[in-house]
């Protein structure tokens, strides 16, 4: 672990994000030129201390997941990613590993998208980031661990993951993420990850082995589906594909289908601040 230069170069790419990039407000008063410690601890999910101590030199080994979410926050490119890595003294992760990072030009995009929900997923489903407006509308699907990290292992394994969708369309649904699967697996030819994931959703699940069998293909581009929300109820919503040229992340858009939700996801984003506003003051409970 290189301490001095891992410190130097957090604090300059600290210094070099402009807070409109992470959707920090630059308010007139600001004297610093780029984040705050306090902010890159809070979009890392880590403690002002710890980062405190980074930039020091002064800090334990970092490990693998701390540095993935710190190339998030500082909104790292692939190169610099595997740099951070590299003087934190790990082995960055594979180019086309399962468990990736969210490319820096897609983080971007889910920042400059705001109130529109938006994240984005590896080719085989794993959520690699959300934005805000994402979070209220689907939870969050970041922190999950296992096969349970992809949402075609938590749909055919899980009810409650099932529970979203309307009964009438999960047969469509289960249909398109099996046939999006299959899809991955031309580009997955040999990888025993994939190969793996595969068997033990075929060893799981009935449903799974059925559609798996019927050999469909298709990778998921535009689709409009029902969402159940236990705040606000259904929202008919647009789903908007856009894959990378090695076609290894998607970035997936939704927008409302019609002005009833329009309408309900604007309630859920005002539901959503106020009770961020409230929970900071300490009136709500948790």
């Amino acid at each position: 672990m290189q301490r001095d230069q891992l410190a130097d170069f957090l604090r300059r790419r600290r210094e070099a994000i402009r807070p409109a990039e992470v959707g920090i407000a630059d308010g007139p008063r600001r004297r610093t030129a780029g984040l705050r410690r306090e902010e890159v601890a809070m979009l890392a999910g880590m403690s002002v201390d710890y980062v405190v101590r980074l930039e020091q030199g002064r800090s334990s080994q970092p490990s693998t997941q701390l540095l993935g979410a710190l190339a998030r926050a500082l909104r790292l490119s692939d190169d610099e990613r595997d740099h951070l890595f590299h003087l934190a003294g790990h082995r960055p992760p594979p180019a086309a590993g399962v468990a990736r990072l969210a490319r820096a030009g897609l983080m971007r995009l889910l920042d400059l998208l705001g109130d529109t929900p938006a994240m984005v997923l590896s080719d085989l489903g794993e959520v690699l980031a959300q934005n805000r407006a994402a979070v209220l509308l689907a939870g969050d699907h970041t922190g999950f661990s296992g096969d349970r990290r992809y949402v075609v292992y938590r749909w055919f394994t899980d009810p409650a993951a099932r529970a979203v969708c309307p009964p009438e369309e999960q047969e469509h649904r289960a249909r398109q993420l099996v046939a999006d699967l299959r899809a991955a697996a031309g580009r997955r030819s040999g990888d025993p990850a994939f190969a793996g994931l595969v068997d033990r959703l075929r060893a799981a699940s009935g449903d799974f082995r059925r559609l798996w069998a019927e050999h469909e293909v298709a990778v998921r581009r535009v689709d409009r589906k029902t969402m159940l929300h236990p705040r606000v109820g259904r929202l008919l919503m647009d789903c908007e594909t856009l894959v990378t040229p090695d076609q290894g992340q998607q970035l997936v858009v939704l927008t409302p289908a019609d002005a009833e939700a329009r309408e309900r996801l604007e309630l859920l984003r005002v539901i959503g601040i106020e009770e961020f506003v409230t929970g900071a003051t300490g009136g709500i409970e948790r």
